[in-house]
Order: C-alpha cells, then structure tokens, then sequence
C-alpha cells in the first residue's frame, strides 16, 4: 500500500514575515492557517486557488540560518497570461529572475526569485486549438 496524496511541501525561511508577504502579496497565494508547532516552529500554510496542495512556511531559528543550495527545489505555479502576469510584477516593482520563454510543447516558462534564495517557475500552457467549427 502507497501513499494516498500529496499534502504539501515545507520551506524553511529566516524572514518569515517577508517571505509571507512575497506569497500573498507578489503570487496571490492564500493564506489558511497559521500556528507555532510544539517545538516552536513558526508555520504558515498557503494554498493556490486552484490547488488541494499547500505550501508550508516554516520559520526555526534554533536550526541555523537557511542555506539554499542553487538549483536544488523549485515550487512551479500555472499563470493564465506570462505577459500581463510579469507587467503585474514590473509595477510592483519586481523583475523576473528569467524572461519568458516558450518550451517545445508550446507553454512559456519564467522565473522568478523567492525571498531567500528558493526560485519560482511560471509557467504558462500552451493553448489548445479550437475545435473544428462545421
């Protein structure tokens, strides 16, 4: 017998706050909840609105500082639109990490940089073709 599902994916953070205001405020996430685990850890979980799965933030200053080894782990989230998404960023002052970039299946794909070193994918599906119209 396996697992069931995916439930969510932690992220150890310094700055909790800041990287709490870089998901909510720079990718639109939810915020659902919010604890100190009992070995005092400090939690936040959020959610993508279309998603079951959440991202938990997890804030222990008694591990150390976080060290985020390049290109180790990356979240990647689904955008409607690359373009209008990335001048949403510019005008809150915030540039991608890569530009926009279409892949051989047709999506386009960015990066963005995460408060602490963890990078971002965006990526955009490629558009189905309409059905035949009669």
């Amino acid at each position: 017998m396996g697992v069931r599902k995916l439930l969510h994916t932690r992220y150890r953070v310094d700055d909790l706050e800041k990287t709490v205001r870089f998901y909510k405020d720079i990718l639109g996430l939810e915020e659902v909840a919010r604890h100190k685990s009992a070995r005092g850890s400090e939690l936040v979980f959020f959610k993508a609105p279309q998603s079951e799965e959440l991202i938990e933030i997890c804030c222990y200053p008694k591990s150390g500082p976080v060290k985020v080894q390049p290109d180790l782990t990356h979240l990647a989230f689904e955008v409607d639109d690359m373009e209008a998404f990335a001048k949403n960023l510019s005008a809150r002052g915030v540039s991608l990490s890569e530009p926009p970039s279409a892949s051989s299946s047709g999506s386009v794909i960015a990066f963005l940089d995460a408060p602490e070193g963890y990078e971002i994918e965006l990526i955009q599906r490629a558009k189905k073709p309409n059905a035949a119209r009669v």
